[in-house]
């Protein structure tokens, strides 16, 4: 098949701060016709005609009612994550366009930095760090400690695909598992990770000594962690949030953090993202903020785009889709 005779695929721009990497274009060429925002806006009329899927990476580009009404074509919006909530998924489908999102591709590495997330905090290797290569330390002082991880007591919420894999990473530490889910998992999938179910948060939240928050951002989750919830858990507990920023007050979890109500926080997503260079955050010393880099590595980019890959052709051809997100 021609490049001509390959379906219209909008993407925001290759290569540069926000568009696609080299590598992931060879891959999508090989199945699309690859049209960059650039080449619609200067083209329209003819372009709005051939486009059939967008590829939206890093929330790009953005997919609003301007866009889909000039897509008279459009079928598909392949997600490449999991997360959907920069998507308003029943205006899109009112248009008659399917989403699909690449639960799978993700799971591996956004629980990789989860784990990552609470050993560096438990351990303070930030701070470790720069103790060690400062020109001002003389000697390592004794008293320099942090806490353990092994046979300590991991709170996750949100069991998914993603919450699962942490358990089963946090079950080579030894560590007492409990977690908090709309359904319980079945009792075969909690006895192979040794997790024990709390119906209520407040009871994980009271036990915990790392509570991490592994769940989708929907209306109902929106700041679901706030002044009370951290009220809740241990002076010595640590937050982790490997879901989504405005999972938390985040005005909440300064007061905390400042008044030692909990011992740390440890976030890979923040609400908005980059944080502003002046959020009370950033002057703390007790939190440690990565750049929402869950899913940053060469293999997880790779297999989200072949995912999203999969779930456009499906629509395309009328096949059944592996990965579609619906609306509430």
């Amino acid at each position: 098949m021609s490049e001509q005779e390959l379906p219209g695929l909008l993407i925001l721009d290759i290569g540069g701060t926000y568009g696609v990497q080299e590598n992931i274009v060879a891959l999508l060429k090989k199945h699309f016709c690859l049209i960059t925002m650039k080449e619609f806006l200067e083209n329209k009329k003819e372009m709005s005609k051939k486009i059939q899927s967008v590829f939206v990476s890093e929330c790009r580009p953005i997919v609003d009612q301007e866009l889909l009404e000039s897509l008279p074509n459009l079928k598909v919006i392949g997600n490449s994550g999991v997360g959907v909530d920069h998507l308003n998924l029943k205006m899109i489908s009112n248009f008659g366009v399917k989403v699909t999102n690449t639960p799978h591709a993700v799971a591996d590495s956004t629980a990789d930095i989860g784990m990552a997330l609470m050993l560096t905090s438990a351990r303070r290797l930030v701070e470790g760090s720069q103790i060690a290569i400062s020109p001002h330390t003389k000697y390592f002082a004794v008293d320099w400690l942090g806490v353990e991880v092994s046979r300590a007591t991991l709170g996750i919420i949100g069991m998914g695909r993603i919450g699962y894999k942490v358990a089963q990473r946090a079950r080579a530490f030894d560590m007492k598992i409990l977690y908090h889910n709309r359904k319980q998992r079945r009792k075969e999938e909690e006895q192979a990770v040794g997790a024990h179910y709390c119906e209520k948060m407040e009871d994980l939240l009271q036990q915990s000594d790392f509570v991490m928050l592994v769940v989708n951002l929907t209306p109902e989750s929106h700041k679901m962690i706030g002044k009370k919830e951290l009220g809740l858990m241990k002076p010595t507990a640590t937050l982790i949030n490997i879901g989504r920023g405005a999972l938390i007050d985040q005005d909440a979890l300064v007061e905390a953090l400042q008044n030692n109500v909990i011992r740390a926080a440890a976030l890979d997503v923040t609400y908005p993202e980059p944080l502003p260079r002046d959020h009370p955050l950033l002057k703390l010393n007790n939190i440690i903020i990565t750049p929402h880099i869950g899913t940053a590595t060469v293999q997880a980019v790779q297999m989200m785009a072949e995912e999203a890959i999969v779930n456009m052709l499906a629509v395309l051809n009328g096949q059944p889709i592996p990965s579609e997100v619906f609306p509430k």
